[in-house]
């Protein structure tokens, strides 16, 4: 029978496989504690945790999350990163560490359904973050609501300006329905009203 905290443990990394928005697996053979702890920080500004656990409590979580493929790099000394935010975050700070570590290794990533070779796991890190693309697509954005609020501001200023000239004229006797009769006949036709007086004449 298996112990209760090795059941526990199980449930802990499956529930983390399973709500993280992608997971990496890394060897840390040879890195200092002082280095572990750097590495920690990194990913926990990135939104993501790195645990050090057991490989034959993380493949039975991996088998009951039903995550496949993972068990062949789920050997020797590794540690996960589960990316509870922005998977490019984590991948670029993993990299990033790798970069200035030779001793740690980027074994295989796990993204949405799909396992990630160390050469995809660099591919992805050169993505820009999340923050970034929105402050791009925002930035594309704002000129076209500039116009539009241009336009509608405009739009109510020659409204106000209209309705202010209609208000004169209706105060100076002038009513909109002869200006607007006045208005729709022909110049070289007479209206009824100066045909009346012309046959008076």
């Amino acid at each position: 029978m298996a112990r209760p905290e090795k059941v526990q443990a199980v449930t802990d990394i499956r529930e983390g496989l399973e709500s993280a928005e992608a997971v990496f697996l890394t060897e840390y053979r040879g890195l200092s504690v002082q280095a572990v702890q750097d590495l920690r920080r990194a990913l926990r500004a990135s939104g993501a945790e790195y645990r050090v656990v057991k490989m034959t409590l993380a493949k039975l979580a991996a088998g009951a999350a039903g995550i496949e493929g993972l068990d062949e790099f789920l050997a020797g000394p590794t540690a996960l990163a589960f990316a509870k935010r922005d998977p490019v975050a984590t991948a670029k700070a993993l990299k990033d560490f790798s970069n200035a570590h030779d001793v740690f290794v980027l074994k295989a990533g796990y993204l949405s359904g799909s396992i990630l070779s160390p050469e995809e796991i660099a591919r992805l890190a050169e993505i820009e973050p999340l923050e970034v693309l929105l402050a791009r697509i925002a930035g594309a954005l704002e000129a076209p609501l500039r116009s539009a609020a241009w336009m509608f501001a405009s739009f109510a200023r020659d409204a106000a300006s209209m309705f202010s000239q209609l208000l004169d004229r209706k105060e100076s006797g002038e009513t909109v329905s002869e200006e607007a009769d006045e208005a729709t006949l022909p110049a070289d036709e007479p209206s009824e009203i100066t045909a009346a007086k012309a046959e008076e004449e």
